[in-house]
C-alpha cells in the first residue's frame, strides 16, 4: 500500500511533463520477487520511464536486471521508492547529459576525409554513401530502396565483385533502433573494411567474389536525425499516428512475425508501438519488399542492435525452437568465440525469447520465416556501463571484433550454399 501511495504521489508531482537530460539518471534495478516486478510496472504506469533493458515493463521478470532512465526530478522520488521496496539497484550513469556529451571522447577526430572512428551524422553518412561508391565502382554500387517518413532517402549499398549473373547475397543492416548509434558505425565500418582489404584479405575476398553483400547503413533515417537535432534518446521512426499526438513506431516491432502478439505495445505512445498493422511503417515495408523481391539469392540476414552483448537467433515472438535451431546456435556460438578472440568480450547467444524477453514484429523472425535460414541479431557493447551513449573510443574496437563474427557467419553461409 504505501508503494501505490508513493506513485500517487510521484504521477501528480510530475504532472507537468519531461524533463532535460542534465542530472537524469540511469539505474539498474535488481527485482528478486514479484512484489518488486509489480513495483516496477507501477512505477512504469505512474511516471514516464525510459527503459533500456528490457525495452518495455511488461517484460520485466524476477531475478532478471532492468535498466532504466529517468529524469533529474523524478530520481529523488525514484529513490525512495527503491528503499520503501527493499530492492537492491545501482546507478549506471550519474547525469545523462555529461555521458552524451563524453561520448565524443575520440581525440583523433580527423577534419580530413570520412572518419570511420567518430559518430556521423544522417547527412554526413548520406553523401559518404555517395563518395565510397564512386571510389569503389568495381565493388560498390548504391541504390535507393525507399524513402523515409519524413523524404528522406533509404540508400543501400551493394558490395561484390561484378560479374554478368546475380550472386548469392547477405543482407545487413544498421539503426532500427534511432538511438543505438554504434550499430549504423558498424555498418560503416564494414562497407570501409570490405573496400579496402579486398585483394588483400583472403576471407573478404573469397567473400565479395562469391557473394553480394548488401548493406543498410541506416534503416530508421528520420528516427536517426532526430536524436541528432532533438531527443538523443529517440527510439522510433517519426510517422504520425492517426487519432492521437504520440510519434512514431517501433519498426522492430512492425514486421509480419507474430505481429503484436507479445512484447510489443499496441498503444502509440509505447516506445514498443507495433504500429496500426504489420509493415504499416514506410521504412519496414521497404526493407520487406526489397528482401522479398530478392529472396531467391539472399542466404543470410543480419541485424545489428545495441546493447548487451548478445548474438541472438529465431525466435523472439515464441519460446518454440526454430527448425534450424542446432545449427544456428552452433554457428551463433562459434561467431561468438571468433569475436571474444581479440579483446576477449564475451557474448551470449541464443533464441531471442529465452535469452533475452519474448518480442514479436522482429525482422530476424520475419526473414527467418520467410526462408532466410541465417538470420541473426547483434546487440553490439556494452552490458550497461554506457549502454546506448558507447564512446566513440569504443567505436574501433567493437567493430573490429564484430567483423569477425560476421565473417565467421559469412564463410559458414559460403560453404552451405548448396
Amino acid at each position: 500500500m504505501k508503494v501505490l501511495l508513493l506513485l500517487g504521489f510521484i504521477a501528480t508531482a510530475l504532472a507537468a511533463g519531461p524533463s532535460a537530460f542534465d542530472g537524469a539518471k540511469v539505474y539498474r534495478l535488481k527485482p528478486q520477487y514479484e512484489g518488486h516486478v509489480e513495483a516496477i510496472k507501477n512505477l512504469a504506469s505512474s511516471i514516464k520511464v525510459d527503459f533500456w533493458s528490457p525495452d518495455n515493463e511488461e517484460m520485466v521478470a524476477a531475478h532478471t536486471d532492468v535498466d532504466i532512465h529517468v529524469s533529474a526530478e523524478q530520481a529523488p522520488l525514484l529513490e525512495t521508492l527503491l528503499q520503501q521496496s527493499g530492492m537492491e539497484h545501482e546507478v549506471l550513469i550519474e547525469d545523462l547529459q555529461s555521458a552524451m556529451k563524453n561520448q565524443f571522447d575520440n581525440k583523433q577526430r580527423s577534419t580530413v576525409g570520412y572518419n570511420y572512428e567518430k559518430y556521423n551524422t544522417f547527412e554526413n553518412i548520406e553523401a559518404w554513401t555517395a563518395s565510397i561508391t564512386a571510389e569503389n565502382p568495381n565493388l560498390v554500387t548504391r541504390s535507393q530502396i525507399g524513402s523515409s517518413f519524413e523524404g528522406r532517402p533509404m540508400y543501400l549499398l551493394k558490395l561484390g565483385k561484378r560479374t554478368d549473373s546475380s550472386k548469392p547475397a547477405i543482407f545487413v543492416d544498421c539503426g532500427i533502433h534511432a538511438r543505438e548509434w554504434i550499430s549504423p558505425a558498424f555498418c560503416q565500418w564494414f562497407v570501409k573494411e570490405a573496400v579496402t582489404t579486398y585483394g588483400s584479405d583472403a576471407e573478404m575476398t573469397r567473400l565479395l567474389d562469391s557473394m553480394d553483400v548488401f548493406v543498410l547503413p541506416v534503416f530508421n533515417v528520420d528516427g536517426y536525425a532526430y536524436t541528432w537535432s532533438k531527443n538523443r534518446m529517440w527510439r522510433k521512426t517519426r510517422s504520425r499516428n492517426s487519432g492521437t499526438n504520440c510519434i512514431g513506431t517501433d519498426p522492430n516491432r512492425n514486421f509480419n512475425a507474430g505481429w503484436c502478439v507479445i512484447g510489443a505495445s499496441d498503444k502509440p505512445c509505447s516506445d514498443t508501438y507495433c504500429g496500426s498493422k504489420a509493415e504499416s511503417e514506410v521504412e519496414v515495408k521497404a526493407v520487406a519488399d526489397f528482401i522479398r523481391a530478392n529472396r531467391s539469392i539472399i542466404k543470410a540476414y543480419l541485424t545489428v542492435h545495441s546493447y548487451s552483448q548478445l548474438l541472438l537467433f529465431p525466435y523472439s515472438y515464441t519460446t518454440a525452437l526454430a527448425d534450424h535451431h542446432s545449427e544456428l546456435l552452433a554457428v551463433a556460438e562459434g561467431a561468438a568465440n571468433a569475436l571474444a578472440t581479440l579483446y576477449g568480450t564475451r557474448y551470449t547467444s541464443g533464441p531471442g525469447a529465452v535469452t533475452i524477453y519474448p518480442a514479436a514484429g522482429g525482422s530476424d523472425d520475419w526473414a527467418y520465416d520467410l526462408g532466410v535460414k541465417y538470420s541473426f541479431t547483434f546487440e553490439l557493447r556494452d552490458t550497461g556501463r554506457y549502454g546506448f551513449l558507447l564512446p566513440e573510443s569504443q567505436i574501433r574496437p567493437t567493430c573490429q571484433e564484430t567483423m569477425l563474427a560476421v565473417k565467421y557467419i559469412a564463410k559458414h553461409v559460403q560453404d552451405n550454399l548448396y
